[in-house]
């Protein structure tokens, strides 16, 4: 199982005045344990400008709009927190790598599969990705607390199965259960509706991101086909526990599989260019699902930037389906009839082996 874990800066900081120590130790200690037990962890991380704080010895700004002097934080902060990370995990054997995003890198095409790329190399071999967003430069971002988005578009990005949102609430109550003493907790949302967004009482949050945006996070995962489940950051092995699929915190789940909310999207996107590719690629593709290769493409129509979706078309000019291009049209037409192997010798460079992957792929 894939599983994007998102920890926000009260779960850090543990109640104290600082990244509480014990808190990462433990949340270690449980990513190492869903790593021998062969599932694929990735951690979503806020905190930043939290440990930048921290380390600065400061009071954080008064005005959340002070974005230089949270941007300041952020650039201090991030190596502390990384730091930690990487001493912490090297207790239980685990190597980490750092990536830094913003929703921007992930509505650009191009910069969208080098992370996908990037990522999913790192889990095969079997390295923890450590994800925030790349505070220094971002604002939207740092001002409406987007890690919570972040976390779903990373978990689309990567085909999660499930999205395990850590915060210092115990899941989605009725109503705010610090104003309220009947709040009730919700165990499970099948549909994430206007009535369900009310319910989220945002007051009283040391990082930017409040309930509502835990439930935007969790209706774009939902919708990408991944289950996902609020839960409390305090609770004992609480990621083990909701992996196992314990009634913990609030689930969302999924109404839909990875595969068909890739068809909806790669069907709904617009084509922009055709691909011709050959009879045994056609019978690789359609009787066996494979992935298209250079070698069994034989003409290329229009031209189009990597990552555009596009139309493959047999030699007769029946459309076999469509998918999400791993290399720009003037690529193709330098290496389409060569074997894989040849393409980094031709280019210079290379984007994998495949020309379309066959998780990028509608066949009709």
């Amino acid at each position: 199982m894939r599983i994007v874990i998102k920890v926000g800066t009260n779960v850090l900081r543990g109640g104290t005045e600082g990244i509480h120590r014990p808190r990462l130790i433990d949340l270690a200690r449980q990513i190492a344990r869903l790593s021998e037990l062969g599932h694929e962890p990735v951690l979503v991380s806020s905190g930043a400008v939290f440990a930048g704080q921290e380390l600065l010895g400061v009071m954080p700004p008064k005005r959340k709009k002070d974005i230089p002097h949270r941007q300041m934080l952020a650039a201090v902060g991030q190596g502390r927190l990384l730091a930690l990370y990487q001493q912490i995990f090297e207790l239980y054997s685990l190597k980490v790598a750092q990536a830094l995003l913003t929703r921007g890198d992930l509505a650009n095409r191009n910069r969208y599969l080098n992370a996908r790329n990037s990522l999913l190399l790192l889990l095969q071999h079997r390295v923890v990705p450590i994800i925030n967003e790349n505070d220094v430069v971002a604002v939207d971002e740092i001002k409406f607390g987007d890690n919570d988005n972040l976390s779903a578009l990373v978990a689309n990005l990567i085909n999660a199965d499930l999205l395990v949102i850590l915060t210092d609430q115990k899941g989605l109550f009725t109503a705010d259960p610090r104003r309220d003493d009947s709040a009730k907790l919700i165990p499970e949302v099948k549909t994430i509706d206007d009535t369900i967004l009310a319910m989220a009482g945002d007051v009283g949050h040391v990082g930017t991101g409040g309930m509502t945006t835990k439930l935007e996070a969790a209706q774009l995962a939902t919708r990408s086909g991944t289950d996902v489940v609020i839960a409390p950051g305090s609770e004992p092995d609480v990621v083990l526990r909701v992996v196992e699929g314990q009634a913990i915190g609030t689930r969302f789940p999924t109404q839909l599989s990875h595969v068909e909310s890739r068809k909806r999207w790669i069907l709904t996107e617009r084509v922009q260019g055709t691909i011709i590719i050959d009879a045994g690629a056609a019978k690789a593709l359609v009787e066996s699902g494979k992935s298209l290769l250079a070698v069994g493409v034989v003409e290329v129509k229009r031209d189009f930037p990597r990552g555009a979706t596009v139309s493959v078309l047999n030699t007769a000019g029946q459309e076999l389906g469509r998918g999400v291009a791993n290399y720009k049209s003037a690529d193709l037409h330098a290496i389409f009839g060569q074997q894989s192997h040849h393409i980094a010798r031709i280019l210079g460079y290379d984007y994998g082996a495949t020309v379309i992957h066959r998780d990028d792929m509608v066949i009709q």
